[in-house]
């Protein structure tokens, strides 16, 4: 079942960066490995490909956590925050009263009554997409389909098709994408991906793993792989005359650091969902961007000694920027190349979509792409998402329920 192929690491109290981010928060090696993560993915579309494996990260919420705890072999569930310093592990009713409230506590009970019906022998972690109540029928593009909103994306299945049915007969909706494996809870690592062919059938849970079924669709025309190997050789290039200052970057990440502020000034474009444009232009407007960045904490501040203490940062940082320019180019240009490489693998993989994905407007439903993707191989993960569609919406679009959802 292609369409639900979701994916969202999330490591006990760690998240996924995204792939081009490497390059800032790993230096030149970081970039050589996200260069390498294309390469394999587009190995991958052409058959050619086995050490790395697709996801489809689903936009659901919360994220769950259940199974049998291997100090009392009891079934629990929860939020992330069983993995809080004193966690919140609810084996029963009033465990959730006691550890949540509002929305997040309701949906507790349900995963508590449902989930365990599954008859999960060791921990998963899955990302919650409906209970009953959150399911709606909604006529897109002139068709009626169910839907539902578990965060920012509206996920539509048409009226009258298989999956439809078994969503509409189901209680709760979730997808399993981690395992966690130890001798005892504070023991516990996480890894990718979680085995669903041994749970237990049931009419009132709809669930599956995250793994991406199939890609023989998103193949390459010659046309395509040409311009794709012509990126990364372009990114390739740019590592090799930008490596020295991408390695300064990684050494500091106070908030404070160019490398942080960095990172900050490509989300402000997401943010106001503006282009990020050329290299050139980037490069020319980054040290101001850092230097009222930076202002902005140094107005924070009361004490005088502080306020001078990140005045001599501030002024380092804008003379390390500018003194560091054509390292500064070739990293931006860096950042830039992934992009675009990455951005042509998702408008393939999204061209063999099989549920459709909207944004919920005031006029109705405009569509958009899935979550994202992640990629995996031995050496870790990465998070491909098309940042101006995906993370833009997710920074500006208020969510009716989850205040909390994750405490």
């Amino acid at each position: 079942m292609q369409g639900f192929l979701q994916y969202l690491v999330e490591a006990k109290n760690t998240h996924l960066e995204h792939l081009e981010d490497d390059i800032i928060n790993n230096g030149s090696s970081g970039a050589l490995n996200a260069i390498n993560f294309l390469k394999s993915i587009r190995q991958m579309f052409s058959g050619g490909g086995k050490r790395t494996s697709l996801t489809v990260k689903w936009d659901g919420a919360p994220a769950i956590v259940c199974g049998t705890n291997p100090d009392n072999g009891r079934f629990f569930v929860g939020t992330k925050s069983v993995f809080n310093k004193t966690p919140k592990i609810n084996y029963t009713s009033s465990d959730i009263r006691k550890n949540h409230t509002g929305a997040v506590a309701e949906k507790l009970e349900i995963c508590l009554r449902e989930l365990r019906k599954l008859g999960i022998k060791g921990i998963l972690q899955g990302d919650l997409l409906f209970t009953k109540g959150e399911l709606k029928t909604a006529k897109i593009e002139g068709e009626s389909n169910i839907v539902f909103t578990p965060n920012t994306i509206t996920y539509a299945v048409p009226v009258g098709t298989p999956l439809a049915s078994r969503i509409a007969n189901a209680n709760i909706g979730i997808i399993f994408h981690t395992t966690y494996r130890g001798k005892s809870f504070s023991t516990l690592s996480a890894s990718f991906g979680a085995n669903v062919r041994g749970l237990r059938k049931v009419r009132s849970v709809f669930f599956d793993d995250a793994t991406y079924k199939d890609a023989t669709g998103a193949k390459f025309s010659s046309s395509e792989q040409a311009k794709f190997d012509n990126i990364l050789r372009m990114a390739m290039g740019s590592v090799g005359k930008g490596s020295i200052f991408m390695d300064k970057l990684k050494r500091d990440t106070n908030i404070l650091s160019v490398g942080v502020q960095l990172k900050a000034y490509f989300n402000s474009f997401i943010r106001a969902g503006t282009p990020l444009g050329n290299t050139k232009k980037l490069t020319g407007q980054f040290a101001g961007f850092y230097k009222d960045r930076i202002q902005q904490e140094i107005d924070k501040v009361k004490q005088p000694n502080t306020k001078r203490k990140y005045k001599d940062i501030q002024e380092a940082g804008v003379r390390f920027i500018k003194g560091n320019s054509e390292g500064l180019y070739f990293c931006i240009a860096t950042y830039l190349s992934l992009q675009n490489a990455k951005l042509l693998l998702l408008n393939k993989l999204r061209s063999v979509q099989s549920i459709g994905t909207f944004l919920k407007t005031d006029s109705g439903f405009r569509v958009t792409s899935p979550e994202g993707y992640v990629a995996i191989k031995s050496s870790g993960a990465v998070k491909l998402v098309d940042r101006m569609e995906f993370s833009r919406a997710n920074f500006n679009i208020a969510k009716d329920w989850v205040k909390g959802w994750n405490h």
